[in-house]
């Protein structure tokens, strides 16, 4: 325990290198289009594979933390990071940046479960407060910093690499967190038996997969008959998932992700009312950040600073959200959900009313105002989502709500795709890029929508209160 703080340091660099890769992407994509060749479905992939391998591979990394011991799998998930990051800053194909990415997301579910995890061995929950705060503001930071940073190496062609460079930084950041954790971080493992539920995990990726490649792929493709079969497949295996997790549930108590969980309204609520969010979010980054680049020719840098008062108004959301959250609980939600459909239907028009005079300054209030949105939807929403979960089960209620909300940002990017590049076509003119980012944005205001709609299905006020209480007498 002597050096927890510093292990505490290594834990929320971690989580920061996570986060801005999930962020800092959105602006390369042109210059790596342009450089890779890199097709509308390939640009989709080096979004969404990052985020779907993330998604899938979360639990897992957190049960074999549990398993094999926390800092063992944490250590190995950020030397795999760091290496897939190298990889990417020197793919020579489209395919191989693609192929890095899912690498890189799958090694990054390895390391950051254990982030949650080393903490609660570390701290005692009254202590705990401190730290997640800094960690919600590791968040905020990487939500500004990632298309500012990315947007800067990519304009000033840092050390002649251009796009790579935002792979590149990954590595002495890597290399550091490495040696500092193998020295700082302890070692713990959970003192019950943890089962890894191999077959789970091949199903429900393996499902996921073959969804969001039908749809990134299909277009490309014309759609012909096998595309549709893996759509079809995709719920079908699916089922097979949850019948498998229900059985495993009955005989051992444990599975991959307990169908018992959604036995509650709310739970199911926050499951979908996170995936919605989630999915809103990322597909609308990625067809402003292609809009203003390629149709309007923005710089990278210039496509950053046209979304930081996003972030602004999403740091200044969480101040509003904290104090809130314990008053209004899904009706904060609820709120959020109409700041963010306002935000985003005003960029959309501001973009088509501006046409090709559009400059970053025109989108600061519709941005600003979706960033506060944002965070007034997703601040409260973990307390509110797991209101009528038993305590004991609070910590896998948790994570698979955070696979749902990964899941929900992968398949958002792919749908939105299909509709964006099935307007744009192959005719790339800053006006048919305005009519495909006028269809598209309907895709996350339908997200945006169904999250405010499922969120008066979440729990009560009074049962948040309620479950906090019972949380703090069994953690005392």
């Amino acid at each position: 325990m002597k050096f927890r703080w510093l292990a505490v340091v290594v834990l929320l660099f971690a989580s920061f290198m996570d986060l801005l890769d999930t962020t800092i992407v959105n602006v390369a994509l042109p210059a790596i289009q342009k450089d890779l060749s890199a097709t509308s479905s390939q640009l989709e992939w080096v979004v969404s594979g990052y985020i779907l391998t993330f998604a899938v591979v979360l639990i897992t990394g957190g049960r074999l933390g549990d398993r094999f011991g926390r800092k063992t799998v944490f250590v190995i998930g950020v030397a795999g990071f760091t290496l897939a990051s190298l990889s990417c800053a020197y793919a020579q194909t489209a395919d191989a940046l693609v192929i890095s990415r899912l690498v890189q997301g799958a090694f990054s579910a390895l390391m950051i479960p254990q982030v949650l995890s080393i903490i609660q061995v570390l701290f005692k929950p009254k202590e705990r407060a401190a730290v997640f705060g800094a960690l919600g503001g590791i968040s905020g930071m990487a939500a500004v910093a990632g298309p500012l940073i990315g947007g800067s190496l990519v304009s000033a062609d840092a050390f002649g690499l251009g796009w790579r460079s935002i792979f590149v930084i990954n590595v002495p950041v890597g290399i550091l967190l490495f040696v500092a954790a193998l020295l700082f971080v302890p070692n713990s493992k959970s003192p019950n038996k943890v089962k890894l539920d191999l077959v789970g995990v091949l199903l429900i990726s393996t499902a996921m997969f073959m969804l969001v490649y039908a749809l990134i792929q299909g277009r490309e493709k014309d759609w012909p008959l096998w595309i549709w079969l893996m759509i079809a497949a995709s719920p079908v295996l699916i089922a097979v998932f949850i019948w498998l997790q229900s059985r495993s549930e009955k005989k051992t108590g444990t599975a991959l992700i307990p169908p018992s969980l959604f036995k509650s309204r709310g739970y199911s609520a926050g499951a979908v009312t996170n995936f919605a969010a989630s999915a809103s979010i990322g597909a609308f980054f990625l067809i402003l950040a292609l809009y203003l680049q390629i149709g309007l020719g923005f710089s990278a840098i210039n496509a950053g600073l046209a979304t930081l008062p996003f972030s602004i108004g999403a740091f200044l959301g969480s101040g509003i959200a904290v104090p809130l959250s314990a008053r209004l609980g899904k009706y904060l939600i609820a709120l959020g959900s109409m700041f963010q459909l306002v935000g985003y239907f005003w960029v959309s028009r501001v973009i088509v009313d501006m046409a090709n005079d559009l400059v970053g300054m025109d989108l600061l209030w519709p941005m600003a105002i979706s960033g506060i949105g944002l965070t007034l939807m997703l601040v409260p929403l973990n307390d509110v989502a797991l209101a009528e979960t038993r305590v004991q089960d609070a910590g896998a209620a948790s994570g698979v709500l955070s696979t749902f909300g990964q899941i929900g940002s992968a398949v958002g990017v792919a749908v939105i795709g299909v509709v964006f590049f099935g307007v744009v076509g192959t005719n790339f003119s800053p006006g048919n890029l305005r009519d495909a980012f006028e269809s598209a944005i309907w895709v996350s205001l339908a997200a945006v929508a169904l999250t405010g709609l499922s969120s008066f299905l979440l729990p009560s006020v009074a049962q948040v209160v309620a479950h906090k209480q019972q949380s703090e007498e069994v953690a005392d």
